[in-house]
């Protein structure tokens, strides 16, 4: 008796003068091991939980967010959507207006600001300056030589709601209203991070961009003639532009996107770009939208409130395929 109850009190003398090492966890396979006393085990308990924690809310958060992308868009995005929609109204209505090209100015220059911050801070100042240099001396050249010589649009020419022009042709504005265009199409036509061979991922990438490009000019190019930004003489089937225009914005779209990603080698198929290069485009169709919608343009409406729904949606991928990149650096 007297030997059982010596041999417990050594038993507790030698345990509370134990090495405080023998109280860490040990690893052991992927079975986690506690060598501690009842009391330690339920001091730890919040240990072993986070280790055993699956990831699947995390996981679910990314899924809701694609699946739900106007929830997933911020606020201030559908608010700033909603006020360029609205202001569209007084654009059919009152074109004339007073400080009409000041404010069509300080409008195009608000819509593109998303987009060529999103650049700067993906490519860094050096090379989105150099990216956007040359989308905006590609698109003063053909651009020019659209108006000039009729190829590869068709025969147009700009009027003067857009304001001055370069060589009394090209409006000084047209790189700020069109390279967020471009910015935001490429970007919504993002292949996923690490699939595919490189040559042809980047190919198929081009034609995506281009052929949304073109789409998007399906919405903006019929209310911006009714609105007199530029005139077709010589008409064409969908809502008086002919369909050279369409292919020209396709072959224009993919020399565009060429560009953006040659500047971006080694950053574009590697990072996710950031959902905030879609923004731009993103404002610019609910005005022309809202443009449409006054004007009566029924197909152009339809189209706009599908493409804007899918920019929202390609949007929240990006910001899920960004947040996970974070969460695997």
């Amino acid at each position: 008796m007297n030997g059982s109850v010596s041999h417990s009190k050594s038993g507790r003398a030698s345990h509370r003068h134990r090495s405080p090492a023998s109280h860490t966890p040990t690893t052991a396979g992927p079975i986690v091991l506690i060598q501690s006393t009842g009391r330690e085990m339920w001091k730890r308990r919040g240990i072993t939980r986070q280790i055993y924690q699956p990831p699947w809310g995390r996981l679910g958060y990314h899924t809701r967010v694609t699946k739900n992308p106007l929830t997933a868009a911020p606020r201030l995005l559908l608010l700033v959507s909603a006020l360029f929609f609205g202001a569209s109204y007084f654009t059919v209505r009152f074109p004339d207006v007073p400080g009409a090209g000041v404010g069509s100015f300080v409008s195009t220059f608000l819509i593109a600001l998303p987009a060529l911050l999103a650049l700067l801070l993906y490519l860094g100042s050096g090379r989105a300056a150099l990216a956007f240099l040359a989308l905006a001396a590609f698109g003063y050249a053909i651009e020019t030589t659209g108006v000039a010589t009729g190829l590869p649009y068709g025969t147009f020419f700009y009027g003067d709601a857009l304001g001055p022009k370069l060589f009394g042709l090209v409006p000084y504005i047209l790189p700020i209203s069109w390279a967020p265009l471009v910015l935001g199409a490429v970007a919504a036509t993002a292949p996923k991070v690490g699939y595919g061979r490189g040559d042809v991922r980047s190919i198929a990438w081009v034609i995506r961009s281009a052929l949304l490009l073109a789409l998007i000019d399906g919405v903006l190019d019929p209310g911006a003639a009714s609105l007199g930004f530029w005139t077709w003489p010589e008409g064409g089937p969908y809502y008086g532009i002919p369909v050279s225009n369409y292919l020209g914005w396709i072959l224009s779209g993919a020399v565009a996107t060429a560009l953006i990603l040659a500047f971006g080698r080694g950053k574009w198929g590697r990072v996710s770009p950031p959902a905030g290069m879609v923004d731009s485009a993103v404002i610019a169709l609910a005005f022309w939208v809202g443009v449409a919608v006054f004007s009566g343009l029924l197909f152009p409406a339809a189209l706009g409130v599908a493409l804007f729904a899918y920019l929202l949606h390609r949007r929240a991928g990006l910001r899920a395929a960004g947040r996970r990149w974070d969460g695997a650096v």
